[in-house]
Formats: C-alpha cells, structure tokens, sequence
C-alpha cells in the first residue's frame, strides 16, 4: 500500500458569508473548527464505521414510500461530492467558465444506486472521498481562495470543501436517525 505524502501546511480559514449562495450555510454551519482537511478525513472513518456492518436489506429500506433508500442516499452523497469536487478543481485551476447546477432527484432517479450492492456504494464512497482529499491537500493558499461560478451563485473553492463536509454530514445524520437507528432493522 502506498504511504500518505503529506502536503504542505496551508491554513485554511472558514468561507465567509458572500463566498458562497446563503442556501449554502445550511450544510457550512454544521462544520465546527478550521481544519477542513482532517474534518474530511474523520468523515471517512465515522461513515464507514456506519455503514460496514449494515445488510442489502438495511440498504434497501426507504422510511417512507416517497424517500430514497439508503443505498440512492449513498449514491447521492458520492455524486454530490463529485460535482462539487469537479466545481473545486475547476475554479482552483482559474477556470472562469460558469458551471451549471444539476437536479438531485434527476440523478437519483437515472443512478442506477438501488441495484448496487451496499458494499460496492461503500467503496465508491471512499474513492469518491479520496479523489477529493487527494485534490483538496494539494492545493496552494491562492486556490482555497479563488471564486468562480457554480449555479447562477460565486462561490470560493474553501467554500466548496465546507459544504462538501456539510453535505455529507447531513445526510450521515438521516441515515443515523431515519434509516439506521437503534432497533432499527
């Protein structure tokens, strides 16, 4: 296995209000401290320790008739972080060029997630995730700055790794609550 490289330190301050659409703070509000990098890569660990143990079954349940099921939430997180990774990569690259919003419920419903098994949406999270770490600690301090476009709204690239956090804890949350509470089977 190869060894982790460390990147060298850049101090990365939490996004201020104006560095992305208020919709936003929702998800960025929900992240504590200023260590967006290691609050990332705690995520993995808490998210795995989540869902390893869980069966197709759990994975297939919906809390309701007109919810996702747990897998279509996976699927969600991991092409959500997608995006907003491909949003980072291109506007810490300088990329001026705006980029488009997508519709979640179009891309839950296209996702072919509920004929995934739990297991392979569990190892696409964590390359997903990976894929994110991997550009984010290779950023330099005049790219966790920069601001582009992304749906009709500016956003910074620091702003983008907060709310990629913010998703994800979001909707580990409804899992914990909704899908895999105690008791729950």
């Amino acid at each position: 296995m190869l060894e982790e490289v460390a990147s060298p330190a850049v101090d990365v301050a939490r996004p201020e209000p104006g560095e992305y659409a208020p919709y936003y703070d929702r998800y960025i509000s929900l992240i504590p401290g200023n260590d967006i990098l290691s609050t990332l890569d705690e995520q993995r660990r808490q998210m795995l320790l989540l869902l390893s143990c869980r069966d197709e079954a759990e994975g297939n349940f919906r809390y309701a008739p007109d919810k996702w099921n747990a897998k279509e939430v996976i699927g969600h997180v991991n092409d959500t972080e997608r995006i907003f990774s491909y949003r980072a990569l291109r506007i810490a690259r300088g990329d001026q060029t705006p980029v488009e919003g997508f519709e979640q419920d179009d891309y839950v419903r296209n996702g072919p997630f509920a004929h995934r098994t739990l297991s392979d949406l569990i190892e696409d999270y964590i390359a997903v995730r990976r894929a994110t770490l991997s550009l984010l600690r290779n950023l330099d301090e005049a790219a966790w700055l920069r601001r582009g476009v992304a749906n009709k709204n500016e956003v910074s690239v620091r702003a983008l790794a907060y709310v990629i956090a913010g998703h994800e804890l979001h909707h580990r949350r409804i899992l914990e609550q909704k899908y895999f509470a105690v008791g729950q089977a």
